[in-house]
């Protein structure tokens, strides 16, 4: 059996149940991981803000030897907020980025590390959603205010039938693909980051600077975006609540959000 060191955990559709809360059976797993001295670090297209009550819940916030990958593999940083890496798009990505929504009809915005900003003063449900979930504000400005604003990521975002109607269509997004990785993290998210980031990658890079190898590592996922991370641990679970892509990919199944599945992965795969 392997050791277990490392623990990363995708947040909504796995860590947290249907109603976005953590239930009491997996905070106690994850209490008892740590205590075991295993890492336990969250996996999530979330910025730290907006992970930052959970982390206080699991008793993991605001510390130097915790830490958490956000922005879906941009950014890895302690609990404390130190930053250890971070890797954006560029203002020019942006600009072909916005473009495509316009052509396509789609509600569109961009992340810095701690704001949204959006250039449609038609601003969408969605972008009030993710704002609401992840505890930032929202800016409008036109393409031009954006030249000197850090941007992480981009996400398109409408409803699941506008949005799969629009990106089933590649001819706007295949010149992109070779500076720019798509990956659908909701059924109304749509997201673009920097070509080679995501949430596989980072964790490599995490487990690169504890010393660590996949060998060491658990993932819990349940979405397309949770597919790198499940394919570079050794030991890759998928909830039973996941899509079929990371099912196939994973090499063990707990039960689904809503029935403890990351407690019970964590008790049987990791706990001593």
């Amino acid at each position: 059996m392997r050791e277990i060191k490392l623990i990363a955990i995708d947040i909504d559709g796995t860590l947290v149940n249907s109603k976005k809360k953590l239930t009491q059976g997996v905070k106690t797993a994850i209490k008892a991981a740590k205590r075991q001295g295993i890492k336990v670090v969250i996996c999530t297209g979330r910025p730290l803000p907006g992970v930052t009550k959970l982390l206080e819940e699991l008793e993991l916030n605001n510390q130097d030897d915790q830490y958490v990958i956000c922005f879906g593999g941009n950014v890895i940083e302690t609990t404390s907020g130190k930053p250890l890496y971070q890797k954006g798009i560029s203002y020019k990505d942006f600009v072909d980025l916005e473009a495509i929504a316009r052509k396509k009809n789609l509600h569109f915005q961009v992340i810095s590390s701690d704001r949204i900003y959006t250039s449609n003063k038609d601003i969408g449900y969605y972008t009030l959603y993710e704002a609401n979930l992840v505890s930032m504000g929202i800016s409008y400005r036109t393409p031009e205010e954006m030249k000197d604003i850090p941007m992480v990521k981009g996400m398109f975002i409408d409803e699941p039938e506008i949005l799969d109607a629009a990106i089933a269509e590649r001819t706007y997004f295949e010149p992109l693909e070779e500076r720019l990785e798509f990956t659908k993290t909701a059924p109304f998210y749509y997201e673009a980051y920097a070509k080679g980031v995501n949430k596989g990658t980072a964790l490599e890079k995490l487990c690169d600077i504890l010393g660590l190898t996949a060998d060491n590592v658990m993932a819990i996922g349940d979405e397309e975006n949770d597919i790198p991370m499940l394919k570079f641990a050794k030991t890759a679970v998928a909830m039973r609540n996941a899509v079929v892509a990371v099912k196939e990919v994973a090499n063990e199944m707990t039960e689904d959000n809503d029935h403890d599945g990351v407690a019970k992965a964590i008790t049987r795969l990791a706990l001593r």
